[in-house]
């Protein structure tokens, strides 16, 4: 029988921003683009992939869904696809929602449609106003959307993620807002007067309702969520919007899932209503577990960047979807997901990373395992992603043509595998290679369970332990000496 990993996907493809949709008896992954090992966000055309509700071991790729190319306002500023969403219109077709990015941060919504969820997709048009004119209004990124019972609901937006708003003085946010203004007239090609125009601002998200022809906006925008700079004294403070917008209704309440202002969590906030009396309503995941049972940022278990997903709930069981950095950069993000839980209250606590999250349970100690399935990653100063800066001295995971592993291991690497059902005396193998000398110390949970030495060596080699241990734990490699080492896999 398969199992679930994560990443979810196979290790060679890159899809993050990652919108999970049930239509029918199948799960499909609206996302953008990454290039592996690539240098900006989004570079390549939209791909969808798909499993079986009952199997979500069975991922299917159904091939390009959507060319950049098929965009008639492509330009050299406005070149690549940024994370999108898919609703069906009440014609019963799918319509997909983008905006184009690049050089410029500055593109309109786009739509594209198709008779299949999984495309191919057409160019549809532009977001525009009844009058015809562009729709532009706050800042038109990140579409998320819903089809409400027949109404169809766009949330989109984005703010700035700037230092915690409590380290800034009353005094210095006063003076902050001139420089402000010219800020977003840079950023978002804004005029004064488009700007004066947003009584509720620029930033933050916004929801409008659209016309069934999916293109007519029709109501006046309005803010869910504040942005950072209009959240002090809010619930919403420390984790007010930043981008991401992704909309569901469960039953008789809306919920709002986004990243927030650290830039590494996705939060949720819930309402009545689909436009307004939004509350804030805690941290769903975090790329690096920070705030998980109380964990601090510093104290992170991976390269934090970027993040963006939604729930979705597939054969009874609620997931959220999220992604990871690899390569020592946001611009080669990988998507990944788990299991959750909506309490009777409606609440959402907040869940973490594992190797196994769309598994129906904990992973089997047989067979082998690409060692970049490992969800937690650090020597214990790890950063947040910083894509102008490739030669950070930290463990990650990298390629090399059509291998995939993780390479930058030294002194004080920790690697962990959650969770694996031990049965016994279990037979680890190692792959690796190495320059110097060192070992891993080998844990299961917090059971140290023996030692392995490894050899400097330019190819692969294997090294090997028995241990005896019982019980669903974590499989934690943590290595010391003086030497560099990478890992391919790991069979038992």
């Amino acid at each position: 029988m398969n199992q679930a990993l994560n990443p979810y996907l196979p290790l060679s493809t890159y899809i993050p921003d990652g919108e999970p949709h049930v239509f029918g008896d199948r799960i499909y992954i609206f996302g953008s683009h990454d290039k592996e090992g690539g240098d900006m966000f989004c570079m390549l055309d939209y791909e969808v992939w798909s499993a079986p509700i009952n199997d979500l071991t069975d991922w299917a790729c159904h091939g390009i869904s959507y060319r950049s190319s098929q965009d008639p306002t492509r330009d050299d500023r406005h070149m690549y696809m940024y994370a999108p969403d898919v609703v069906q219109g009440n014609d019963g077709k799918f319509y997909l929602y983008y905006a184009l990015a690049g050089k410029a941060f500055t593109g309109l919504i786009h739509v594209a449609v198709s008779g299949k969820p999984e495309g191919p997709y057409e160019y549809h048009g532009e977001l525009h106003t009844p009058e015809g004119l562009p729709f532009e209004r706050n800042v038109t990124f990140d579409p998320g959307v819903i089809n409400d019972n027949g109404t169809i609901r766009l949330y989109y937006g984005w703010a700035l993620a700037a230092p915690p708003m409590e380290h800034i003085s009353g005094v210095k946010r006063m003076m902050m807002k001139p420089l402000m203004r010219i800020v977003e007239k840079k950023m978002f090609d804004k005029t004064t007067a488009q700007i004066k125009r947003e009584k509720e601002g620029l930033q933050g998200a916004f929801t409008v309702t659209v016309a069934d022809d999916m293109l007519t906006v029709i109501s006046e925008p309005k803010k869910v969520v504040p942005g950072q700079f209009d959240a002090t004294g809010t619930d919403f403070e420390g984790h007010a919007f930043f981008e991401a917008s992704s909309i569901r209704k469960l039953g008789d309440t809306y919920y709002f899932i986004y990243s927030s202002e650290v830039n590494h969590e996705l939060c949720y906030a819930t309402s009545k209503y689909p436009d307004r009396d939004f509350k804030y309503g805690g941290v769903i995941v975090s790329n690096g577990d920070i705030g998980y049972q109380g964990r601090k940022a510093a104290d992170r278990l991976a390269e934090t960047g970027n993040n963006h997903g939604s729930i979705e709930c597939i054969n009874g069981q609620w997931y959220i979807f999220y992604h990871r950095q690899t390569h020592k950069t946001s611009f080669s993000r990988q998507g990944c997901a788990e299991k959750i839980i909506i309490n009777p209250d409606g609440r959402i606590e907040q869940v973490e990373m594992t190797s196994c999250g769309l598994n129906q349970g904990p992973l089997r100690t047989e067979g082998s395992y690409p060692t970049p399935i490992a969800c937690n990653l650090t020597n214990g100063r790890m950063p947040h992603s910083d894509p102008r800066d490739k030669d950070l001295d930290i463990p990650y995971i990298t390629n090399q043509g059509e291998e995939r592993f993780i390479a930058g291991i030294k002194d004080g690497t920790l690697i962990a595998y959650k969770y694996f059902a031990f049965k016994g005396q279990t037979k680890l193998t190692l792959r690796y290679r190495a320059e110097g000398t060192g070992s891993f110390e080998v844990f299961a949970g917090e059971s140290r369970v023996g030692q392995m030495e490894l050899a400097s060596c330019g190819s692969w080699r294997d090294v090997t332990i028995t241990f005896e241990h019982t019980g669903v734990k974590a499989l934690i490699l943590k290595y010391r000496g003086a030497g560099v080492a990478q890992l391919l896999s790991f069979q038992f």
